[in-house]
């Protein structure tokens, strides 16, 4: 199982972060502002001072791709609609995912930050949730990990 896992960590967790990079520059911010943010997740709001944090950050990213993955990988095998609808279940986790990060881990680390609310900004997250990590993710798992009898 562990090569669908790093396999699945690496493609998730690049598409995941390029699509980031894409948006925020859309945006006016760059990559280094991006990892920056990832940073101060769990190390403060200090990391938006330091550039230097941007490294930080994307270890974190990878970090939390590695957790994602790894809940998915333990729990695939274990059901097995997982593995033989890939697409539908990889399109649900990132649902699900979605979900978690928006409306439990940010507000309960930023709490001012405002949840989302603009349909082009919720369009994008759940591009980027759904078919950029959710999909890969389920898809990896399914060539890639057998059911558990």
């Amino acid at each position: 199982m562990r090569k669908p896992v790093i396999t699945a960590i690496a493609v998730a967790g690049t598409l995941d972060l390029v699509a980031a990079f894409i948006l925020s520059g859309l945006s006016g911010t760059g990559p280094v502002g991006v990892l920056q943010f990832v940073a101060s997740g769990p190390l403060g709001d200090a990391a938006l001072a330091n550039p230097a944090y941007a490294l930080a950050g994307f270890l974190v990213h990878f970090a939390i791709m590695s957790c994602m993955v790894l809940a998915y990988m333990t729990i695939a095998p274990r059901i097995p609609a997982l593995l033989r609808n890939p697409v539908t279940a990889g399109l649900g986790y990132g649902l699900l995912l979605w979900l978690i990060m928006y409306w439990i881990v940010r507000p309960l680390r930023w709490p001012a930050m405002p949840l989302p609310h603009d349909p082009r900004a919720i369009a994008g997250q759940l591009f980027c949730h759904l078919i950029l990590v959710g999909l890969p993710i389920a898809l990896i798992a399914a060539r890639g990990i057998r059911p558990v009898r």
